[in-house]
């Protein structure tokens, strides 16, 4: 009877958190979903030039890696832009809804001669389908028609971010080029003045909108020439009002006039997601979320209870277990209903049935099967119901770690959105199996490229790559709602896509941290080499930890070479970190490079190299307290922060077991390095030491004599033109106006 009893009250409460669920579920579809679109374009990739869905006008064309917007001709207009359209804004749902989009391109504009420039591009966002207006060329780049001209009725409302090369009667006349914002004139709302003739070289620009601010800003840097710094415009702009559709285009126009200079887009990334703004009624309060607030209460509320009933029947369970009246045993890892419930409330993966998958693989068969390891295997299939290609992870029924891990992905990587992050299509957990169905990357993983003998990666591809690792990281740790601390960073969990484009994957390990503490203890996890040594002392997961496996992976990308090289008969050169340190501290950093690149890789760019490298070092840094933030390496390697300042040497700090109310502590022993008359430049200033303080709670087993590299010096951001040491600087400085391109011989050949 007792148990009949049991068995009826677990019921009962099953049958009442599902009902909860529904109407946490239904209250959720009551909460408007933000609607998002993103693409990125390397057009330095085979086929990206030919995609469908880029619409080339009048005289532009797909050249060899770059669009080509203008003939090398006078008076030449052309117009690229994305084939299908963009949501500007929406009130259908009864809430406004504006899109905030982020664009960022490297172009090139380059004259013919000397005699002159003329006349520019932009970047622009029209009305759907683009078409090109039509006596737009010359001054009016592409963008709008000649106001002069009678026989222009038609002028399609327009907003655009100029890049104007010539000086125009319309123009700022504190100035010969510019970067403007312009709304449906070509004279510039706003503007910011350029040095004369700086439009001659490769450039790359950020353009944002704001919604909730409506403000429309674009800031350039010249890559040609990067000690002319950051150019910054902003201006407010509301493109409801400047009458544009909720359905635009975006791309880029050019034109030239009397002169004739290039135009050219070397790459592409824009991003767009519509997000509810508040809307101001007549009284002057905010109305337009007012009535989401009730539906967000009661959310929360319901979560809270179902919180509270989920933990008092798990202390019930234990009791019971502890009593030996439990007797069920339930199977590890057991995945409900309610499961299910939480992940299909929103908009992005689905569940699919076993047989689904099955059908998607040809059952299994060896012959799609793209790779096995110890958590099971991955087969390629094919969506008819969707026409989508998928790779689908079958988790091995014997590998707990991996059902552990299955849980992990579903749970994580399900609620993040990035165009950087291989997206989770779908999961399945039928008769017993367990499946995880991603977006297929047609490139495979990064380390298979990285160390082919037959197709090299090309520097732009290996930077691009190196670039979206770093985006994708900063929307984990930064941008995202919560903390997510990835915990495996390695080449093989680089994913590529058909254009090369890098997608950070494999979420099994990660942890979700809130931003306050950005670290846990937890088991210790992660591949050796690529493993932050301060993990296996404290198992801490933190944001530097990812950091660390970040920096390790840009040295082995620049240097093609693995964290450790056993097979290396000079013992130097076993370790990575140790061996680039070295270079760096002789003044010969870029020694470290691939010698592949200069043997047939092409498009080396020796400042970009110097970055990499040199963020590298700062994100290894031993001392986890010295180490860049995502943020930081990022601003670095996008050349909009100068590079860190490194010690030549790297000291040494071991740490030893756990203090009592101190947890475990570390000596960091620190050697500077300074002009010295008597030293050939390079001066111990002695010892010091710093104690750290790490988490107590972690594990003492396995810790003593554990030892490490690592340093205290002074802050390792610390702002100043290069982080090379003086002796280095000199070699880089009779080159500074040669940009970013060169081969490592032109720049070796200096010392």
């Amino acid at each position: 009877m007792a148990m009949a009893n049991k068995k009826h009250g677990g019921n009962s409460l099953l049958l009442l958190i599902r009902l909860i669920s529904l109407s946490s579920y239904y209250l959720l579809c009551r909460v408007p979903h933000a609607t998002s679109l993103s693409f990125s374009y390397n057009f330095s990739n085979p086929g990206v030039l030919t995609s469908a869905d880029l619409t080339y006008m009048s005289n532009a064309t797909n050249a060899s890696g770059r669009i080509d917007l203008t003939k090398d001709t006078t008076w030449s207009t052309g117009r690229v832009a994305y084939g299908q359209p963009v949501p500007l804004w929406n009130n259908s749902t009864g809430n406004s809804k504006v899109a905030s989009f982020t664009s960022n391109f490297t172009f090139a504009i380059m004259p013919r001669n000397s005699t002159g420039q003329g006349d520019g591009m932009a970047f622009f966002v029209a009305p759907y389908p683009p078409t090109l207006p039509q006596d737009s060329n010359g001054g009016f780049l592409g963008l709008f028609n000649n106001p002069n001209n009678t026989a222009n009725a038609y002028f399609p409302p327009t907003v655009a971010v100029e890049f104007d090369a010539f000086k125009n009667v319309w123009d700022p006349a504190n100035t010969v080029n510019h970067v403007g914002v312009d709304v449906n004139s070509i004279v510039s709302l706003a503007y910011a003045a350029l040095p004369d003739a700086s439009f001659n070289g490769t450039m790359s620009a950020w353009v944002r909108y704001d919604a909730n601010a409506s403000t429309l800003s674009a800031t350039l840097r010249f890559d040609h020439l990067p000690e002319l710094g950051l150019y910054n415009v902003s201006a407010t702009v509301d493109f409801k009002e400047a009458g544009l559709p909720q359905q635009a285009a975006v791309g880029f126009s050019g034109a030239t006039g009397d002169f004739v200079e290039r135009h050219q887009i070397l790459s592409w990334s824009f991003e767009s997601t519509l997000v509810s703004v508040a809307v101001v009624n007549t009284t002057g309060t905010k109305t337009s979320n007012m009535r989401n607030l009730g539906l967000i209460a009661g959310l929360a509320s319901t979560g809270i209870v179902i919180l509270l009933i989920v933990a008092t029947w798990l202390s019930y369970n234990k009791y019971l277990k502890r009593k030996g009246t439990n007797q069920t045993q339930e199977a590890p890892l057991r995945l409900h209903g309610e499961m299910d419930d939480e992940f299909e409330m929103g908009a992005g993966p689905r569940r699919f049935t076993y047989n689904q998958l099955s059908q998607a693989t040809r059952g299994f068969s060896d012959e799609e099967k793209l790779g096995e390891g110890g958590f099971g295997s991955v087969y390629r299939g094919y969506l008819q119901d969707q026409g989508l290609h998928v790779a689908i992870k079958k988790v091995s029924k014997t590998s707990k770690q991996g059902r552990r891990e299955y849980v992990s992905e579903v749970t994580i990587i399900s609620r993040l959105r990035h165009r950087n992050l291989v997206q989770l299509v779908g999961w399945c957990h039928d008769a017993d199996e367990l499946l995880l169905v991603y977006e297929l990357m047609s490139n495979g993983s990064l380390d298979k490229h990285l160390y082919s003998t037959d197709n090299i990666l090309t520097w732009p591809v290996r930077y691009n790559i190196i670039l979206g690792m770093g985006s994708a990281l900063l929307y984990l740790h930064q941008e995202w709602e919560q903390c997510v601390v990835h915990r495996d960073i390695k080449p093989s969990n680089v994913m590529l896509d058909s254009s090369f484009n890098a997608k950070l994957g494999d979420f099994g390990l990660a942890r979700l941290v809130n931003h306050s503490r950005a670290a846990q203890t937890t088991m210790l996890a992660g591949t050796m080499g690529y493993m932050d040594p301060e993990c296996a002392v404290t198992s801490r997961a933190s944001v530097q930890s990812d950091v660390y496996s970040f920096g390790i992976v840009l040295l082995e990308v620049a240097c093609g070479r693995k964290p450790v090289a056993p097979e290396e008969e000079d013992e130097s050169r076993v370790l990575l970190v140790q061996w680039v340190w070295d270079l760096y501290g002789r003044g010969e950093l870029l020694d470290a490079a691939d010698p592949r690149l200069d043997d047939g890789g092409g498009g080396f760019q020796p400042l970009e190299m110097e970055r990499v490298l040199g963020v590298g070092l700062w994100c290894v840094h031993p001392d986890y307290a010295s180490r860049a933030s995502i943020r930081q390496a990022m601003s670095v390697l996008q050349f909009e922060a100068p590079l860190p300042e490194l010690p030549l040497e790297m000291p040494v700090a071991t740490y030893g077991p756990p203090v009592a109310g101190r947890g475990y502590y570390g000596s960091i022993t620190t050697t500077s390095s300074s002009a010295g008359a008597n030293t050939g430049g390079h001066s111990s200033t002695g010892d010091r030491t710093a104690e750290h303080s790490f988490a107590s709670s972690a594990k003492s087993a396995g810790t003593h004599g554990t030892s490490f590299v690592t340093s205290n010096t002074a802050p390792v951001g610390s702002a100043r033109e290069s982080a090379m040491p003086s002796h280095v600087a000199d070699r880089f400085s009779t080159h500074s106006t040669d940009g970013r391109s060169g081969t490592i011989e032109q720049f070796r050949s200096t010392r």
